[in-house]
């Protein structure tokens, strides 16, 4: 993971969630391509309005895979900056995976007081020393004073008793038959004490604005002395899943199969940051779906299915009906080509993903993820390539991205990656994104984590 700087000493209540964006882009930048460079906009409405489709004689032209990262990244800007969300109090024990919209300063100096490192003695003066009777337990108040000659039993994190020249620790030390205390090697004054202060004294500033929140930064938080931390609140997204033909347990049976998406996204968007409000199944009616769209109050929706142009795919009609506006209407990458993204409000963003199980992998991490990942104020995962094991075949024209298990300095592809297959994804650790043509064997090829398997803060689902 990646940290950013941030301005020292910044105000929680005047630092809004689009600053928490210009502080990360000014550390880290995005890495993800200049749309300039494809010829694109912040709109793919410039090459594919929403009705093109529709018109006779036009051609259909799906936005490139890199634009489409792009585009939703700059939705997502347009979005913090129209609503002006509001940093959050947020409890320790539900902040993991928010980031910081204040600076994490340390409340107290840390240790707070001295402290022994290790279970031994607390030694004063040179050696040998009477070991007094009793003991430093951690979480004890002050002890006495030790006075030369003396020592006595002290257990990690206890308070170190004035006047004390150094720990002994246990495997260290040995007592005669009167009793008296002797090291088995050289004492040096100050050894296996942590002073007052050795990590941090009060006021000096632990974490940057822009940090994810670990489980390590709970645990300095804590020891920090907080309670709350300041940070960017989660995105609200609500999940349509739509279909008739879905059942939600059982085998499948008659034309029916089991829903595969209703379980897989919530915790994969939580993953990603998100905080999913609600998963409603809608049947495959135009009304239905104008209803549920309309009566949403999530900063996203994510769609499942119905993005094509088929007898029961009302996505694109209803879209219009209401006015949306299409940012992406299709991406050239396989699988997962239907996919969509429209701006149904100021503040609220529809990704429309196809049905088909991995089609719909490939568009939550082509579209819901630089969108949520915006949203949420987090940094861009730094790109990486490996060497492909084995050759892939290529669209001719568009981007494929293939499951692919990560074995030593290589990624191996995985088979079972057509576009309603689950088995390859999995048991994948990434996906690879491989470009028009293919890749040959032993070729370098971008590689996008998933979630469990970088070791990152994706593995907590909550």
């Amino acid at each position: 993971m990646t940290r950013h700087g941030a301005r020292a000493g910044e105000d929680a209540e005047d630092l809004d969630v689009e600053e928490v964006l210009a502080l990360v882009r000014n550390s880290n930048g995005s890495h993800l391509p200049d749309p300039s460079a494809h010829g694109g906009t912040d709109s793919a409405r410039a090459t594919h309005g929403p009705d093109a489709s529709a018109r006779p004689g036009t051609r259909h032209r799906a936005t490139g895979w890199p634009e489409a990262r792009v585009v939703a990244e700059r939705a997502g800007r347009h979005a913090t900056r129209a609503a002006r969300r509001a940093p959050v109090s947020v409890p320790l024990d539900t902040a993991l995976g928010l980031t910081l919209a204040a600076p994490l300063d340390a409340l107290t100096d840390l240790p707070s007081f001295d402290t022994s490192a290790m279970d031994g003695w607390a030694v004063c003066g040179p050696a040998p020393w009477h070991v007094r009777n009793d003991g430093v337990l951690a979480g004890h108040a002050a002890p006495a004073s030790l006075t030369d000659g003396e020592a006595v039993r002290i257990a990690t994190g206890a308070r170190i008793p004035p006047d004390t020249t150094a720990v002994l620790r246990s495997e260290h030390g040995r007592t005669d038959d009167k009793g008296r205390l002797s090291p088995t090697r050289d004492v040096i004054p100050g050894q296996d004490i942590r002073p007052r202060g050795q990590e941090c004294r009060t006021g000096d500033q632990l974490l940057a604005v822009g940090t994810l929140v670990t489980p390590a930064v709970l645990g300095l938080a804590a020891a920090a002395g907080y309670d709350t931390v300041t940070a960017v609140p989660r995105a609200r997204v609500e999940v349509l899943v739509l279909g008739d033909e879905l059942l939600t347990q059982g085998l499948p049976h008659d034309g029916l199969i089991r829903d595969a998406l209703g379980p897989m996204l919530p915790p994969w968007l939580r993953a990603l940051g998100a905080e999913v409000t609600a998963v409603r199944r809608i049947r495959d009616d135009a009304d239905a779906l104008h209803e549920a769209i309309t009566t949403c109050d999530a900063d996203v929706i994510l769609t499942t299915g119905g993005t094509a142009a088929g007898p029961v795919d009302h996505v694109h009609p209803t879209l219009r009906k209401i006015g949306a506006e299409l940012l992406v209407d299709g991406v050239a990458v396989r699988p997962g080509h239907p996919m969509l993204l429209a701006r149904t409000t100021e503040t609220q963003h529809l990704v429309g993903l196809p049905g088909n199980p991995l089609a719909a992998v490939s568009g939550l991490l082509t579209l819901a993820e630089p969108l949520l990942r915006i949203l949420a104020a987090r940094p861009a995962p730094e790109p990486y390539t490996l060497p492909i094991r084995d050759a892939v075949h290529g669209h001719p024209h568009d981007t494929r991205l293939v499951p692919v298990v990560l074995r030593g300095d290589e990624a191996v592809p995985l088979h079972y990656n057509g576009p309603a297959m689950l088995r390859g994804i999995a048991a994948a650790d990434a996906l690879a994104v491989v470009p028009p043509g293919g890749t040959r064997s032993g070729q370098e090829a971008e590689l996008l984590d998933l979630p469990w398997a970088s070791g990152g803060i994706g593995v907590c689902f909550t």
